[in-house]
């Protein structure tokens, strides 16, 4: 595990782990939820709103794009990006608002069950 200025350790997303592939789908929708963003601005996001904790590698973004967008849960456009760029922009559905609340709801729980667990002495 590498390590972030400070010690800290930084956790990176490969799509290879079914787990770590379903928080990477959390984050993305969470994130999508604020405001439509390319897939560079979805990971430097994640990283941001993780205070460097989580870094995205662009190999498993895409794939998990992809994989959103082909469920119903994101739609993607084409769109001129701060640089000129052309940058293809991902934006929620109202299935992936809908997943994002179901998936946010048993995170939570199972978050709180974790801890629970982690403070029995």
């Amino acid at each position: 595990m590498q390590r972030a200025a400070g010690g800290a350790s930084l956790l990176s997303i490969s799509i290879g782990d079914l787990l770590a592939a379903e928080k990477l789908d959390l984050l993305i929708l969470k994130t999508l939820a604020l405001l439509p963003l390319h897939g560079y601005g979805i990971a430097k996001r994640i990283e941001q709103m993780s205070d460097g904790v989580f870094r995205v590698t662009l190999g498993s973004l895409y794939p998990a794009l992809q994989r959103l967008e082909r469920d119903g849960l994101v739609l993607a456009e084409w769109k001129a990006s701060e640089n000129g760029r052309r940058a293809r922009y991902y934006r929620l559905t109202a299935a992936g608002h809908r997943r994002l609340s179901a998936e946010q709801k048993e995170w939570e729980r199972a978050a709180a069950a974790i801890a629970s667990i982690l403070r029995t002495t």
